[in-house]
């Protein structure tokens, strides 16, 4: 007679599991939310999606001048890794999602216009909470400017590399016509996720093609002004962005729009390549031009830094290593991140 062996409990726990919770499904002996099948977690898009950001900081080096060439140049690995901690800190770090976006809308249609260039301006104008609440990154990227030139004068190399790579976050994301938005996600206009489809599909798909010869780096004069010149470039583009996405969209078979691709060994669905192509194709070279945008503004801010530091010999500094307590202090600051604490608006 053949023994009949009875399912383990773990295996009945997995069923009520699916049964009272069908939110979560069994992968490698961890529970993962299906919210991975449907949309790309944080894990795998960040604003300008972590590919993006990194690829954007990595060709800002090469706009560099010999006498600041080589110390980047070394540190391409830190910069590059580097470039995306501003994202990974959004939900530990008290105000940090602010840093990242302002939603003219708020303003009225002369926001360009009426807005401050000056925080203290802006906060006498309109409040620090309100300013916060709509997003402070136009604000936000003059002070890293600030503390960078200070680095650079007190030729702390750990900062230096640490303010290079943030700041390159901050103007890359003001370059983003999404980030100038209430409807930074499309769920105001039925588009929910396209966010992650701008800025972090497209991308990875194309931008192997683009163009990224931006010239030589060259000083800025007077930093809020080309700052808020990028913005308004950028919310020009809004209005494309949405409208052909949601045209297309009308004329495509749901089945045809998406796609599922493995990541990290979860599914994730995504939009489909043929119609990421087709959307690609409408925008018109967009994605190129705010991605050569925000690589030509990262060197011109980097070189505009070191220019009013005094123009300090970053060549020495390339020999010398970042104190291990920085470094220890840094790792330690990096794995806080981890902890949910704060409010931020999500973008997947």
């Amino acid at each position: 007679m053949k023994k009949v062996y009875l399912l383990t409990p773990i295996f009945w726990l997995l069923i009520l599991t699916a049964a009272f919770y069908p939110d979560y499904y069994c992968q490698t002996n961890q529970f993962v939310p299906f919210r991975h099948l449907r949309n790309q977690s944080p894990e795998f898009k960040n604003n300008w999606g972590f590919f993006a950001h990194q690829r954007i900081n990595r060709l800002a080096v090469f706009s560099l001048p010999p006498e600041m060439m080589p110390f980047y140049r070394q540190n391409l690995p830190y910069l590059t890794e580097h470039s995306v901690d501003p994202d990974k800190r959004r939900y530990a770090v008290l105000n940090e999602g602010a840093r990242h976006f302002i939603d003219l809308e708020t303003y009225g249609d002369s926001a360009l216009h009426k807005l401050p260039y000056f925080w203290k301006e802006a906060v006498l104008k309109f409040t620090e909470d309100s300013l916060y609440k709509h997003g402070i990154v136009p604000w936000h990227i003059q002070t890293v400017k600030y503390r960078l030139t200070k680095a650079m004068e007190e030729k702390n190399t750990l900062a230096i590399l640490k303010l290079s790579a943030e700041i390159g976050h901050y103007i890359a994301d003001s370059n983003v016509p999404l980030h100038t938005t209430r409807n930074y996600n499309g769920q105001l206009t039925n588009q929910t996720g396209i966010h992650a489809f701008w800025e972090s599909r497209l991308p990875e798909l194309f931008s192997d093609g683009y163009d990224f010869f931006v010239g030589k780096a060259a000083y800025i004069p007077f930093l809020p002004e080309r700052i808020w010149e990028n913005i308004k470039q950028a919310n020009q583009c809004l209005d494309s962005v949405l409208v052909l996405e949601l045209e297309l969209s009308r004329k495509t078979n749901p089945m045809k729009k998406y796609t599922l691709e493995e990541r990290q060994g979860i599914m994730v669905k995504t939009q489909s390549r043929a119609f990421s192509e087709q959307y690609h194709r409408l925008l018109d070279h967009q994605v190129e031009r705010q991605m050569r945008s925000s690589v030509k503004m990262i060197a011109d801010v980097w070189f505009t830094c070191w220019v009013d530091a005094g123009q300090p010999d970053l060549n020495a500094l390339a020999k010398i290593k970042p104190d291990s307590a920085g470094i220890a202090q840094d790792e330690k600051e990096r794995r806080s991140w981890f902890l949910r604490i704060f409010d931020a608006r999500p973008e997947d």
